[in-house]
């Protein structure tokens, strides 16, 4: 088993910058793909970055990109998401996910293991 516990979220203006934070314990951390998830309310679950098992790879929708980047650090068993330039569309709860997936995935149904989430939410 993997519990996963986000952190870092909060209430920032637009072009502010937040880092999530993202504590795994358990099992051998470096063992899995890792990745942010962001819901608002009524819409469904959007991929937002993953991130290979040593950190080499990583994969963002367009709409993050450039913005958002994802950063582990495996000897902390830690993952990260420092997003940029927050736009009032980012604002979501933002969920860490992790799975033994061999290559990066971009359905939420691919990730086994989930945080409770952090909420950002981006004023204009």
């Amino acid at each position: 088993q993997l519990q996963l516990v986000e952190s870092g979220g909060g209430l920032v203006q637009a072009e502010d910058s937040l880092r999530l934070s993202c504590a795994a314990s358990g099992r051998a951390f470096g063992n899995y793909i890792m990745a942010w998830f962001r819901q608002a309310p009524g819409k469904e679950r959007e991929f937002v970055a993953a991130i290979s098992r040593p950190g080499t790879g990583t994969a963002y929708p367009d709409s993050v990109k450039g913005r958002f980047t994802i950063s582990r650090e495996n000897a902390k068993n830690t993952v990260y998401l420092q997003m940029n330039s927050l736009k009032p569309e980012d604002t979501a709860r933002y969920y860490c996910a992790a799975d033994e997936n061999t290559f990066i995935r971009y359905s939420p149904n691919d990730y086994g293991y989930w945080g409770q989430g952090t909420q950002v939410s981006v004023s204009s």
